[in-house]
């Protein structure tokens, strides 16, 4: 009758460690993150979504008021958008010190993206994924100490030319920023390593033990 109250026992504290470790996986996708890019009078000229996806991070972007035509866009190394240059936002994200372009041997940065096509009346709506970035963890996560930035360029972006492109100046800028409600994986942040609160990570470490220690005292009573 013991025997089998620990087993019953040791199924349940398993079952709960996999849903857990099942909640913490999962704790990436769907993270989100949004930027809202001005230009240089500071007129917001676009927003932008970020979505963590099976596939990488889907951009999105909805702009108006920008020159017809197609432009250089980049998510860029620090999340600092002063006018009128927009040069606080440093270079392209590149934390793998590749070359840029998404058609070049040695590239492409990070922050590399597909160009923006803005219609006749300015208007523009984008959409693209990479697999480059992350909102999570590692070394290509957007939430380092001093953040990241979208940029959008006045001019196309070749693909190949280093270090943007020849994409011409800097017309709009924003900072990325976390989504209201999830918790922050960069340093000084309050999740763990996954993405997943800490309180949760110390629970699974604690679920894992006390499933151990049942599975060893079950072994030693059948034993």
């Amino acid at each position: 009758m013991q025997t089998g109250n620990h087993i019953k026992s040791l199924l349940s504290v398993v079952a709960l460690l996999v849903l857990l470790l099942s909640a913490s996986t999962a704790s990436a996708e769907g993270r989100s993150a949004t930027a809202e890019l001005k230009n240089a009078d500071g007129e917001v000229v676009s927003t932008a979504t970020f979505t963590e996806t099976d596939e990488g991070v889907e951009i999105s972007v909805e702009a108006s008021g920008l020159e017809p035509g197609l432009h250089g866009i980049h998510i860029h190394e620090t999340g600092t958008c002063e006018p009128a240059d927009f040069k606080s936002a440093g270079g392209h994200f590149n934390p793998g010190d590749a070359m840029h372009g998404l058609e070049s041997a040695e590239g492409p940065h990070a922050g590399d993206l597909p160009n923006l096509e803005v219609a006749e009346d300015g208007s523009a709506s984008y959409k693209a994924t990479t697999a480059r970035v992350t909102l999570d963890e590692g070394q290509t996560l957007l939430f380092d100490t001093d953040g990241s930035s979208l940029v959008i360029h006045a001019g196309e972006d070749d693909q190949v030319t280093d270090p943007s492109g020849d994409s011409g100046d800097r017309i709009a800028c924003g900072a990325i920023q976390m989504s209201a409600g999830v918790p922050s994986t960069g340093e000084g942040g309050t999740a763990g390593g996954n993405g997943f609160p800490t309180q949760a990570t110390v629970l699974i470490g604690a679920l894992a033990l006390c499933t151990g220690l049942l599975a060893r005292r079950l072994i030693t009573r059948l034993g």
